[in-house]
């Protein structure tokens, strides 16, 4: 007489089974987060944040940003890639090779002093080709969802100060905090209230004192000239 072998599953409430069921679903959950940061970071890879665009600490990392012609911005364009803010002394980048001369004269003369109390500058952003630019206004509208908005923020490759070599976006806070005190004896002077890093040249500021700041971009009468 021939027997007959039944296999019986084991029972589902065995603790065999119950730790597959726990690492089936959280091999499951990993996969799903791996899934949603990938697709996190392709779609924000096309457009700056509002960190970033402003010139501030934190940025994001951005690969490749890709100009107006469709070709991907480098140095040449003033381009400043995440956590590597230029020295005001650096002889090579167009960033700041390209300001204004007698912007760059006076940054030095204070980076120098700023450095003697401890404190080192960085350009965060200097100049900048009007397509970099250009680019940089649409993330913000992208960013802020309207052009009036981001108008607050970011200028038009006609009307930028970064553009014609006249600002610099400096950083950390505490070049700013130094700058805030000490940069109108050398005529660098704050413009934007909005933008604590934004300094422009303005000479009469050696003995008047920096002008009031505008609220923001948009109360700057070259913003609309």
């Amino acid at each position: 007489m021939r027997t007959t072998h039944v296999l019986v599953p084991p029972s589902t409430s065995s603790p065999e089974v119950r730790r597959r069921q726990r690492r089936a679903v959280a091999a499951l959950v990993v996969t799903l987060i791996a899934l949603v940061i990938a697709l996190v970071l392709v779609v924000s890879n096309g457009s700056r944040s509002l960190a970033e665009i402003a010139g501030g600490s934190g940025q994001p990392v951005v690969f490749d940003p890709v100009g107006d012609t469709g070709s991907v911005l480098t140095s040449e364009h003033g381009y400043i890639a995440e956590g590597e803010g230029l020295s005001v002394f650096d002889e090579q980048a167009p960033a700041v090779t390209r300001l204004n001369p007698e912007l760059l004269d006076a940054l030095r003369r204070a980076a120098t002093d700023a450095g003697a109390d401890g404190v080192d500058f960085e350009i965060n952003s200097g100049w900048r080709s009007p397509e970099y630019q250009s680019f940089l206004l649409r993330a913000a509208v992208d960013d802020y969802g309207s052009e009036a908005e981001a108008a607050r923020w970011v200028a038009t490759a006609q009307t930028s100060a970064h553009v014609s070599g006249d600002a610099v976006d400096i950083g950390p806070l505490t070049s700013t905090d130094w700058l805030a005190q000490h940069g109108a004896r050398y005529g660098l002077c704050q413009i934007y209230g909005n933008e604590s890093w934004h300094y422009e040249l303005r000479p009469d500021a050696v003995d008047a004192g920096c002008p009031p700041a505008y609220s923001d971009p948009t109360e700057d009468p070259r913003m609309h000239g």
